[in-house]
């Protein structure tokens, strides 16, 4: 795995290619590598050309077979490429295979995903998480590291023969014992973070506030509505995976309750499991939110592809059920009509706004209220002046509509908690 920032000269030129076996698979498959490009122009990587290509079989070695590897090493090389992308997962084994072929680096779309996030990492535990994932990708690679010395140092000295160890050999085993350590150091780490926040929660839960977690594929808009809404500061960019820290907001609806609304990492099209896995200290926001709220780019002629990514990627998280709003975002910059027809068909619950503009923002936070209304009751009060104190939990926990007087006591008419319902019974008229 290489670090683009780190060596800027390592790799500037890639040629994409995706590996397909039925005909009918051809039109997904070249989308794939449309994002493909989108992911690799986020590195700052040129891409001088893309191959889609259909195999019968796949090979072991290669995925393809090894005249249609020779084939595209060459294209690279008459491109003069300094790397090769390849949309399908790699095999440790089958990644070395291309490098000793093509003399070229050769990632897939795994490590493209992986530097990516590495580069977007900001806090402790965004970098945590993605340090993981990295190293679990890389355990099983290492020997693609020290090959070299092993073909340097031709395996061993005369009189040691084929029992003698090469360099390269030792240095794997050496690099795979602090890999195997490090990976325990930083699930270790993760676990402390998952307490943490386990903590954190239980404070929420004290307070009776309500939780919604925004999730959706990625640069779909989630920080920027969450900034609107919210009146917050989260990084917001026309990029891919530009959050990878969750945030949480706390904003007050119209009848007065608390919702803590936390932004989620982006999803893409076969994100890495180990990604997913090694995230989960943070889309555990999504897995334990009150409800969902599924943020669609309405302007992406892929939108129902980015809708059911997301879904099933929520499924492998076991938040595939959980009570969703669908927001159709960007409606400000719709311009294909045809599309949102077919959105409105497809999804005709679902809100349209514009988290920039701010086009459809009050009917969505009037919606949450809706998918809450079940945790709060309309009353009316009777409290008499002495009571001060119950006046001022009314207000603190509820939401006052309106207030008058009458001889010497507080007429109050407010939406409250269900809790706080029993605890005042006494007053209620």
């Amino acid at each position: 795995m290489f670090e683009v920032r780190e060596k800027p000269d390592l790799v500037e030129r890639a040629m994409l290619v995706g590996f397909c076996f039925d005909k009918s698979d051809e039109p997904e498959t070249q989308k794939l590598l449309i994002e493909l490009e989108e992911l690799v122009d986020t590195l700052e990587i040129g891409v001088v050309g893309m191959e889609l290509v259909r195999i019968r079989d796949k090979n072991k070695r290669f995925i393809c077979g090894t005249g249609k590897a020779d084939e595209l090493v060459e294209l690279a090389r008459a491109r003069d490429c300094d790397c090769i992308v390849i949309d399908n997962e790699l095999s440790p084994m089958q990644q070395r295979n291309w490098e000793s072929l093509a003399d070229l680096t050769i990632i897939d779309r795994e490590e493209v995903i992986l530097d990516i996030f590495a580069k977007r990492a900001r806090t402790k535990e965004a970098r945590l998480q993605v340090d993981l994932a990295r190293m679990q990708y890389a355990l099983p690679r290492m020997a693609r590291m020290w090959g070299h010395l092993d073909r340097e140092g031709g395996g061993g000295s005369g009189g040691g023969g084929g029992a003698a160890r090469g360099m390269g050999e030792q240095q794997i085993e050496i690099d795979r014992r602090l890999a195997r350590k490090r990976i325990s150091s930083l699930k270790s780490q993760l676990e402390d973070v998952r307490k943490q926040r386990a903590t954190q929660r239980k404070e929420r839960q004290k307070a009776d506030a309500a939780t919604a977690a925004i999730v959706g594929y990625t640069n779909a808009g989630k920080s920027t509505l969450l900034n609107k809404i919210s009146g917050a500061d989260v990084m917001e960019a026309d990029m891919l995976f530009a959050t990878l820290d969750p945030t949480t907001r706390r904003i007050e609806l119209e009848d007065g309750q608390v919702l803590l609304l936390s932004d989620t990492v982006g999803f893409v099209r076969n994100l890495p499991h180990r990604l997913v896995e090694s995230f989960k200290a943070t889309l555990e926001e999504a897995i334990l939110a009150d409800f969902l709220i599924h943020v669609l780019d309405a302007t992406s002629n892929e939108v129902f592809e980015h809708y059911e990514t997301t879904r099933k990627v929520l499924g492998e998280l076991g938040a595939d059920e959980k009570r969703s709003l669908v927001v159709l975002n960007k409606i400000d910059r719709v311009e294909d009509e045809g599309l949102l027809a077919d959105l409105r068909a497809r999804f005709p619950d679902a809100l349209e706004a514009s988290a920039v503009t701010g086009e459809g923002l009050v009917e969505v936070v009037a919606k949450f209220a809706e998918f809450l209304s079940d945790r709060v009751v309309r009353l009316n009060f009777r409290i008499p002046q002495a009571r001060g104190d119950i006046s001022g939990l009314i207000h603190r926990e509820g939401k006052v509509i309106s207030t008058d007087y009458e001889g010497n006591d507080v007429l109050l008419t407010a939406v409250v908690p269900k809790d706080l319902a029993g605890r005042v019974a006494e007053f209620q008229i």
